[in-house]
């Protein structure tokens, strides 16, 4: 867990003053200072009982056991099928940190596969060569897609790009997911 060590030594500082007090009470044979001893012994435990995993397993098993009771309905916030608690004391935010990295690198590659394909562009533009059916859409095709003059600026381009995702998306009710990519690749090719 990402608060492990701060819950720890909140709970060991917690538990010296409880010793400290504890001591204390005893020496000076004050009952106040037994009810406070014994008011920082308990949040001692409490902070112990959730930096172990303890509570949250024990949530687990309640909210588990009420859906049994319930009868296996499908009614409140109770588990689901799909749903698994983390086996390793995990928490929802390193769930979430995992999926962030996820998507992290899945971006990466996205960036990587259009660097690659820009530099396969470039290439043959400079030898010369027309572009084949791996290297993407010429720039004609990409300005005919947007349904535009080879002469638009970019400010057209991304205004026509704009218009056409809206008609296209996939999303929408007269949407489809290929037209959706030509228009993409369309304007990517013309943004580079």
């Amino acid at each position: 867990m990402q608060y492990d060590r701060l819950t720890t030594g909140l709970a060991a500082v917690l538990g010296g003053l409880t010793v400290v007090l504890t001591v204390l009470a005893i020496v000076a044979r004050n009952p106040a200072i037994i009810f406070v001893a014994l008011t920082f012994g308990a949040a001692t435990y409490f902070v112990y009982y959730h930096a172990s995993g303890r509570m949250a397993a024990r949530v687990y098993q309640r909210v588990e056991r009420q859906a049994r009771v319930d009868g296996g309905r499908r009614t409140g916030a109770g588990p689901r099928e799909e749903w698994e608690p983390p086996r390793d004391g995990g928490t929802a935010r390193e769930a979430a940190a995992g999926s962030r990295r996820a998507r992290e690198a899945s971006e990466r590659v996205r960036q990587q596969r259009q660097r690659k394909q820009r530099q396969r562009r470039q290439q043959g533009r400079a030898s010369g060569r027309a572009p084949t059916a791996d290297s993407g859409m010429s720039a004609a095709e990409a300005y005919q897609r947007l349904g535009l003059d080879p002469s638009a600026d970019q400010s057209t381009v991304k205004s026509a790009y704009r218009q056409k995702v809206k008609e296209v998306h996939p999303d929408t009710d007269d949407g489809d997911e290929e037209s959706f990519k030509e228009v993409k690749e369309a304007y990517e090719r013309l943004s580079d």
